[in-house]
């Protein structure tokens, strides 16, 4: 079998997304998942963009001691600096740093000509290597690049110092035999190509990122950047899920391995979804609601008769629970942290006492506890610890023939505040109250909702997206009272944006 190293840019190119911003303590909190599940680099940011974007890659780099750190970097000497000074207390730091090379690009975006661009890929490929052990290049716009000129700078590139060559698909235009013909082409045509590996980054923008990263694999590349839950700029990057149960299920066609503990696939996803508040699409392939659901009859019949009849692996080997564990009022402290436990959640000795007391009032409210509703337990136990403003009551009158009309009161750093609105319904009621409470007029983009536990008293989950100041972040929520949830939301949603601004 051959290794594939697995190059997960989550915190990068992930982050990226509308609303998908992450704070310092957010992106600790997805490294140190990463790094359990067994990715082999990790690309914190993108360092010279922003005193946060810095920091957090320091941090990582800082903690993260059994992975490759990875910063990313223009080829400009202040963005190189600027990345080796954030990652140089990381045990196997990487610079990335990149320059594009489509015509397009070259023309519109650089206004540089291809020799200006090939000089200047090489001087910063030289400069990142005087400054890191381990340098990786890409030349952005690759499938769009005239594949003579390309060779001729991944030529240059490998000779000034890189050991890695990424190839990306940086507009998602490329089909599978185009990536498997440009991957072929470059290991023709670089005489030196013996001495770097090369690397496929796959966007989604016709649905063929999984796809494309596994075709280069197959031409050769032997690393693939990827993000949880397929996040990413516009319609996101190759799904780091899908494309290593792809080669796990297929590990005998394909003959190819990685080092991703598959059972963790499951509890990052989930991790990742409820702190950007993005919900995962109930059909999504591995980690969806119904990817290891049977409805119809003759499916149901056969997985009765045997399991491998409609399914080609088993939930388990993404860390999912084939039946479920539920959880009541009558569960003790001891069920309790082994249920945590099991469901790889790590929570601080002086958090479970009130973890465990935020579960029994849940337990009372809706008898049955699943480990969806505990999983958004923690998610909101954490926000509590990193926000500024917190829902300490909320009364709603509404109705038919009801002006609908909020309460609520909130605390500030400490202090408590009340405010009363009406609005066009009772959620609009509630936002309205929130936005004179904290002074603050943000524009709602979306708001979702869904249930994250079967039943009649289901967990209910909220999602919004709002605009403030010309940024966009989201929000989540979550409670049995839906009214609840998006107050909740709003809130998660504007301690965001105030610790990004």
């Amino acid at each position: 079998m051959d290794r594939v190293y697995i190059f997960d840019t989550t915190l990068r190119d992930g982050e990226q997304s509308p609303g998908a911003a992450m704070d310092i303590e957010q992106k600790s909190e997805i490294a140190a998942q990463l790094e359990k599940l067994g990715v082999d680099i990790i690309e914190a940011g993108f360092p010279v963009s922003s005193p946060q974007q810095f920091e957090s890659c320091q941090r990582i780099a800082k903690e993260r001691k059994n992975i490759t750190v990875a910063a990313l970097a223009r080829a400009l000497e202040k963005d190189i600096a600027v990345a080796a000074d954030a990652i140089r207390s990381a045990a196997h730091p990487r610079i990335h740093t990149c320059i594009s090379t489509s015509s397009i690009h070259m023309q519109h975006k650089l206004q540089k000509k291809p020799e200006e661009v090939l000089e200047m890929a090489s001087a910063a490929v030289r400069y990142a290597r005087a400054r890191c052990a381990e340098v990786e290049f890409s030349p952005e716009d690759a499938t769009r690049s005239d594949i003579d000129f390309m060779c001729r700078v991944v030529e240059q590139a490998i000779e000034a110092g890189a050991t890695i060559i990424n190839l990306p698909d940086t507009v998602g235009y490329s089909t599978p035999d185009e990536i498997a013909d440009m991957i072929r082409n470059v290991r023709e045509r670089v005489p030196n190509i013996d001495k770097a590996i090369l690397s496929a980054h796959c966007h989604d923008d016709l649905g063929l990122a999984v796809a494309n990263t596994l075709s280069g694999l197959q031409a050769g590349a032997r690393q693939a950047e990827l993000t949880i839950n397929g996040i990413g700029e516009r319609a996101g990057n190759a799904s780091l899920e899908e494309l290593v149960m792809a080669i796990n299920v297929r590990r005998e066609h394909l003959g190819l391995e990685t080092n991703i503990n598959t059972r963790e696939l499951y509890r990052t996803s989930r991790l990742v979804s409820g702190i950007i508040g993005f919900p995962i699409a109930r059909n999504k392939a591995i980690v969806g609601e119904n990817a290891f659901s049977h409805e119809a009859g003759i499916h149901q019949h056969g997985m009765l008769s045997n399991r491998n009849t409609y399914e080609i692996m088993t939930p388990e080997s993404v860390g999912r629970n084939e039946s479920k564990i539920v959880l009541g009022r009558h569960s003790g402290m001891h069920g309790f942290k082994k249920r945590l436990s099991e469901l790889g959640i790590t929570i601080p000795k002086d958090d479970q006492k009130r973890l465990y007391e935020d579960f029994l009032k849940l337990a009372d409210q809706k008898r049955e506890v699943y480990d969806e509703d505990i999983i958004a337990l923690v998610g909101d136990q954490f926000a509590a610890h990193h926000n500024r403003y917190h829902l300490t009551n909320m009364q709603v009158l509404t109705g038919h023939n009801t002006i609908p009309t909020a309460t609520l009161r909130i605390t500030i750093d400490k202090e408590e505040k009340e405010a009363a609105a009406t609005g066009d319904g009772p959620v609009d009621a509630i936002f309205k109250a929130i936005d004179i409470i904290v002074g603050l007029k943000p524009r709602l983009i979306e708001y979702l909702v869904h249930a994250l536990s079967p039943g009649k008293q289901a967990m209910g989950e909220v999602t919004i997206s709002v605009e403030l100041n010309g940024m966009r972040t989201s929000g989540r929520g979550s409670s049995t009272d839906i009214l609840e949830a998006s107050a909740k939301a709003y809130l998660n949603a504007l301690n965001r944006a105030r610790s990004q601004s």
